[in-house]
């Protein structure tokens, strides 16, 4: 059933995220579906600009790579006092609907990633849409994850302890990217990082309804960002577009999971059952929900004040660690 009561009035979210969601919902501003594609860049642009966040304690550099026939630009991220060393590697895979989104606006994240897990990270620069449609993108991460796997020593990673991560649709191509790997036989993946992730092209589960408006991430942008995204319908029933529709026996031997899941998020259901349906495989997941969150609340810079929101970033850090260190 859809909730009727306001995403900056509803008790189930966090007050300090109410507060933000009480400024988005009555800035006046347009739909995002409403809006072109420059238009929705600009406003995580701006949202990620309007307030001061810590990117200390990182050296960064980047690059562009050619794996199999593939161009695309890198960035390569390691923690400041250990830049020097040869460090595991995990690829970072960047949301915002597959139309927004860029280094910039995740640099924090990735940036709180990397300090507290003390890896590298390699943030891949894919196409956006509608500039580029399904498979373009997941194709230039494969290649991506390919050649470091190959050829980490070159930018200081050990690519054969490597991970993946990413949020949003970038945890729908962090799952897409696993799967490939699988069948195309290598790279060696050792953990997957899934935060609040796309899973389907399903607009019909529960959360799609309950949360639909005014919760950050709506039922109407979504279905915007896939038709930029993935414009052939058909297209989107292809498991390298939709991971949940992989079956058992593709995601048996899929690399550990961890998934991170925002309770009041259109995408809770489809993100919980993807989790649900790799631990039937027999992948070793773990699956954690943050009450009272919302889509994106791992990204958004406005929400980064928040300890809980730290301290999921803390959590998914300790999972790449865990992975690459032990």
């Amino acid at each position: 059933m859809k909730h009727t009561i306001p995403g900056e009035k509803d008790p189930q979210v966090l007050s300090e995220i109410r507060e933000f969601l009480n400024a988005l919902n009555n800035s006046g501003g347009k739909p995002m579906e409403t809006m072109t594609p420059q238009e929705a860049r600009q406003v995580l642009i701006d949202a990620q600009k309007s307030v001061e966040v810590d990117t200390s304690g990182i050296a960064e550099t980047e690059r562009e790579i050619t794996q199999d026939g593939i161009s695309v630009n890198i960035h390569i991220i390691k923690p400041e006092h250990s830049k020097d060393q040869v460090l595991p590697v995990f690829m970072f895979i960047h949301g915002g609907g597959w139309v927004l989104g860029d280094y910039p606006t995740h640099k924090r994240l990735v940036r709180d990633l990397v300090v507290n897990s003390g890896a590298a990270a390699v943030f891949v620069d894919y196409t956006p849409s509608p500039d580029a449609h399904y498979p373009v993108a997941i194709n230039q991460i494969y290649a991506a994850t390919k050649w470091v796997a190959e050829n980490g020593s070159e930018i200081g990673v050990d690519g054969k302890n490597m991970a993946i991560a990413g949020n949003s649709v970038g945890g729908n191509m962090t799952a897409v990217t696993c799967l490939m790997a699988k069948d195309k036989g290598g790279p060696e993946i050792k953990f997957q990082l899934l935060l609040w992730p796309v899973a389907d092209s399903d607009f019909s589960r529960e959360s799609y309804e309950k949360y639909a408006e005014g919760r950050f991430l709506t039922t109407n942008m979504m279905k915007w960002m896939w038709d930029n995204y993935a414009p052939d319908t058909e297209k989107r029933n292809e498991y390298y577009a939709s991971p949940l529709k992989a079956s058992l026996e593709k995601l048996k031997g899929l690399p550990p999971a961890l998934v991170q899941l925002a309770e009041n998020d259109i995408l809770h259901d489809e993100g919980l059952a993807y989790a649900r349906k790799l631990d039937e495989a027999g992948v070793p997941t773990t699956i954690q929900t943050f009450n009272g969150f919302i889509h994106d609340y791992g990204l958004l810079n406005p929400l980064d004040h928040i300890e809980a929101v730290k301290f999921s970033s803390e959590q998914a850090a300790l999972g790449l660690r865990k992975a690459l260190f032990s």
